[in-house]
């Protein structure tokens, strides 16, 4: 349960101490694709406010189509436009918009999902801790002859536990 409260708290006490850089290195890529995704969700959630409003100052697009804006621009450049090319460009960045929330979503389901295998694995540590493997537990497989219907004898394979004490 120590890993409920601390993150690789766990295999500590466990003693697995080579698995606390794997639970951090787990935590750090999926909290960097979060931040990643996230920042760049908002940049394009405000390139695509910018392009449909009716405000000439708000230009934050610009930096994100590198394109010439007189072909596609109805704000700064009513008089030369291509609505289809506005059109296009629209949808490109709600298509971007869409594409990170997306993913940035997805980090935060992975750092819930990485969250709880991390309290598994130091679940299933603990419980299997005083795991006895010994000789005294053996497994064996070994031929027998096996009776078949009509009389019949063929090969087989039998399986056998034995515990000695």
């Amino acid at each position: 349960m120590l890993a409920v409260a601390l993150p690789g708290a766990g295999q500590i006490y466990n003693r697995k101490f080579w698995k606390i850089p794997v639970v951090y290195a787990g935590f750090g890529a999926l909290f960097y694709t979060a931040g990643f995704n996230g920042k760049n969700y908002t940049t394009y959630m405000k390139a695509y406010q910018d392009f449909t409003d009716a405000i000439p100052q708000t230009d934050s697009y610009l930096k994100l189509i590198p394109d010439n804006p007189e072909d596609y621009d109805p704000v700064l450049h009513p008089d030369t436009y291509d609505p289809s090319s506005a059109s296009y460009y629209q949808d490109g960045l709600l298509r971007m918009v869409d594409y990170y929330k997306r993913y940035r979503d997805l980090s935060y389901i992975g750092i819930a999902a990485w969250y709880l295998i991390s309290i598994l694995d130091a679940n299933v540590d603990a419980s299997l801790f005083d795991f006895d493997v010994t000789d005294n537990l053996d497994l064996s497989l070994a031929p027998v002859l096996m009776p078949l219907p009509g009389g019949y004898t063929g090969a087989g394979l039998s399986a056998s536990i034995r515990l000695t004490f």
